[in-house]
């Protein structure tokens, strides 16, 4: 009796006139928190709200072992990505990327080399898929010569390309 008493305690806090239970939300709820955050809820609106509706789960030792388990996991992940980004960054450092365009005689482009045409010649020439939202061009280019691009591959990891559009198809 005494040690069941002892877990109810952990997890209700009696604040003013009301109980709050620590629960460990599984999705983002407005105005309440984000998936996987430990809050303090009002013990009705965890009975009778968060529960039932499977958006909560109460923060017991076993469940909060899984959170840490899964957090852990998370952040390996996202270490293992930064480095592949950031090795994917040091090999587009060296590479020089020559788009053939037509162009006139003063040196102007017929259309333009847009972001979506530098990916898929990075894609078809060194083999780096890399999404063309990613691709920080201002504006298409429209002139023959050299040209640094930015490519943001990852959250911190910015990538320099040199591209060389050069007159001839």
């Amino acid at each position: 009796m005494n040690i069941f008493l002892n877990l109810k305690i952990n997890l209700i806090i009696y604040e003013g006139c009301e109980f709050k239970v620590k629960v460990i939300l599984k999705d983002n709820i407005k105005g309440v928190g984000k998936k996987d955050e430990v809050i303090n809820a009002s013990d009705g609106y965890a009975r009778n709200f968060l529960f039932p509706k499977n958006l909560a789960v109460e923060a017991n030792a076993e469940n909060m072992s899984k959170l840490k388990a899964k957090q852990n996991s998370t952040a390996f992940k996202k270490g293992q990505e930064k480095e592949e980004a950031e090795k994917i960054a040091d090999k587009m450092q060296k590479i020089m990327l020559t788009m053939h365009v037509r162009a006139g005689e003063n040196g102007k482009i017929f259309g333009g080399v847009s972001s979506k045409e530098i990916a898929e010649e990075l894609q078809k020439t060194y083999k780096i898929n890399v999404d063309k939202k990613k691709i920080d061009l201002k504006e298409t280019i429209k002139e023959l010569g050299m040209r640094t691009v930015e490519i943001r591959l990852y959250e911190g990891v910015i990538a320099k390309l040199k591209v060389n559009v050069v007159s001839g198809k």
